[in-house]
């Protein structure tokens, strides 16, 4: 007789993880949070964190003698801040920074409703095309220059 040949349980390897899910923090120790439960309290993988840290300066965690960091209720509170303007209302990095810096720190984190910028006084307005600010006035003429000076060339 021969023997049957046992069937063997799939390799460890070969299985792809379960996808985790964002911890939910009920109580943050004294200590604070270290990055990794940061993250899945957050929901991102931990270099995002650090890459945040370099990108945005008012988000400094604690860091120990040994340079781990610990975040504490407050830095979780900006953390949020900065995915919700990066992953849900579309900003870019630089445009999340001039937004915080537009409307406070404090005000976007306590969500208080924030004002637009006024509207432009009556003598500016009629001078320029609505929806042009000065920065797009710069260079849709340096672009006029240039293209005035392809123009110059193609006539030679």
């Amino acid at each position: 007789m021969t023997p049957m040949p046992r069937s063997r349980p799939p390799s460890v390897r070969h299985r792809n993880p379960a996808p985790q899910k964002p911890a939910t923090i009920s109580a943050i120790p004294e200590r604070g949070l270290k990055i990794g439960e940061a993250a899945r309290a957050l929901g991102v993988e931990t270099y995002v964190l650090r890459f945040w840290e370099t990108q945005f300066p008012f988000l400094k965690p604690k860091h120990t003698r040994t340079k781990h960091r610990f975040y504490q209720e407050r830095d979780l509170d900006v953390l949020r801040l900065i995915k919700r303007l990066l992953h849900d209302e579309g900003f870019t990095i630089v445009g999340a920074n001039k937004h915080i810096k537009e409307f406070g720190l404090d005000a976007l984190m306590a969500g208080k409703p924030v004002a637009k910028p006024a509207p432009p006084s009556a003598e500016r307005a009629s001078s320029q095309p609505p929806g042009v600010d000065g920065q797009a006035r710069r260079v849709l003429n340096e672009v006029r220059r240039d293209l005035e000076s392809i123009q110059k060339i193609l006539e030679d």
